[in-house]
């Protein structure tokens, strides 16, 4: 087993002992504030479940309904002409929102072509260089109460525009077309 490894395998536990230790020695009810952290938890899933229904059941919407495939084809010629593969263009469109959903996208693309594809390769950093924004700003957004999401929305999707081109860039750089 190399350093590395070992390392990586006792991270975790070593860290955790390192906070009960600290904890003790501060003499702190480490047990009594993990299960008031529970408690929270538990509060907070339970008020965001409204928001991640309300958002699971609009991008199922989105999908049934071929909008997804609509904006996609309105969106390909101006996609293919910055070098982004068609094939990719629909998880470039459906990972802002939703994480699962563009996932399994990427897998079949994968399957399709190839994990040493360049289509292969393009939708694993794209996978990786873009977040889910739509479920982000609607569920934790939705849970602390902020009504007014447009800027953050803004900005996210911004975000998302740019780890898709850097993507592109990127792995074009990196290993061709």
């Amino acid at each position: 087993m190399t350093a590395m490894t070992t390392l990586s395998v006792w991270m975790v536990p070593i860290l955790i002992a390192i906070i009960l230790l600290h904890a003790s020695y501060k003499k702190i009810p480490s047990y009594e504030i993990f299960v008031a952290g529970g408690k929270e938890g538990i509060k907070l899933a339970v008020s965001i479940m409204p928001f991640l229904v309300g958002m699971l059941t609009a991008i199922g919407v989105f999908r049934a309904s071929g909008a997804m495939d609509g904006l996609a084809n309105l969106l390909r010629p101006l996609l293919s002409f910055v070098g982004m593969p068609p094939e990719v263009v629909p998880l470039a469109i459906l990972r802002p929102i939703s994480g699962n959903g563009a996932l399994g996208l990427m897998s079949e693309l994968i399957k399709t072509y190839g994990p040493d594809s360049y289509i292969g390769r393009l939708a694993s950093v794209m996978q990786g260089s873009t977040d889910t924004t739509f479920y982000v700003v609607t569920v934790y957004f939705g849970a602390v109460g902020i009504r007014r999401i447009g800027d953050a929305l803004k900005v996210g999707l911004l975000a998302d525009a740019v780890g898709v081109c850097c993507a592109v860039a990127i792995v074009t750089m990196i290993f061709g077309k």
